[in-house]
């Protein structure tokens, strides 16, 4: 199967279908947005910005994207593995060139210097007045867990960072998946929640981030709740689905 997944024309294919299937929903989907006034001094500056939802929300991710449109300068960042590909390829579709990045082990010289090209074209993006897309607990999780390297990113450009928990109702949650990936169907109600601003001080310590994202980690969980609340869709009380 991973052999398949590598395939360029397989890759190409998936690309084009989920591409497709982004569209079909920002389309399609009657949007709800709370919070937008928040992000209002950022969008009508010059100011760099980094956005985090939840990986499991990636096939409804598009209900931000008119909003994050008023930026000029548009970055994801994707994981280099072999679906991460293909989920690069949708994005392109949608106006949302991606960033190949991932966390190297230790000892991996190859893959830390790849990560190391990839943070710093991260950070000049946001330096450069762009948005940074991320997907904070992907591509392996912990589930609804924030990682470290997009707070990293903040402390070295002073960006604020938003939030946004997105919903659509009718909907199903994959809940065998490790990101319980919640797929919409056409023509249905969407939501998307937006908290912030947040920031990191250039001089936080290891300990006062780890702080920040078990509040910020929370938060997220805590939008994405009540954006399935206002879809009408029973709220994932235990923070990680059904």
């Amino acid at each position: 199967m991973k052999g398949l997944l590598r395939n360029r024309h397989v890759q190409a294919l998936l690309g084009w279908i989920l591409g497709g299937y982004l569209i079909l929903i920002r389309r399609t989907t009657r949007w709800q947005h709370v919070g937008l006034a928040k992000l209002d001094p950022m969008l009508t500056s010059d100011q760099g910005a980094i956005g985090l939802f939840w990986h499991g929300r990636i096939p409804l991710c598009l209900g931000m994207a008119e909003i994050w449109w008023k930026k000029p300068l548009r970055r994801c960042l994707v994981s280099p593995s072999a679906d991460g590909e293909f989920v690069a390829l949708a994005l392109e579709h949608a106006r949302y060139p991606a960033i190949r990045m991932s966390s190297a082990k230790k000892g991996d010289s190859t893959k830390v210097r790849a990560a190391v090209i990839a943070f710093r074209e991260a950070v000049q993006v946001v330096s450069d007045g762009g948005v940074l897309i991320i997907t904070p607990d992907g591509p392996r999780g912990p589930h609804e867990v924030i990682a470290a390297g997009s707070l990293q990113i903040a402390k070295r450009t002073g960006a604020p960072i938003f939030l946004t928990g997105i919903a659509v109702s009718p909907s199903l949650r994959l809940n065998k998946l490790w990101d319980r990936v919640m797929i919409a169907a056409p023509f249905g109600r969407g939501a998307c929640v937006w908290e912030g601003p947040f920031h990191v001080p250039k001089d936080s310590t290891d300990e006062a981030i780890q702080a920040m994202i078990c509040d910020w980690s929370a938060c997220l969980s805590a939008a994405t709740r009540e954006a399935e609340r206002l879809v009408g869709l029973e709220p994932d009380v235990s923070g990680k689905a059904e």
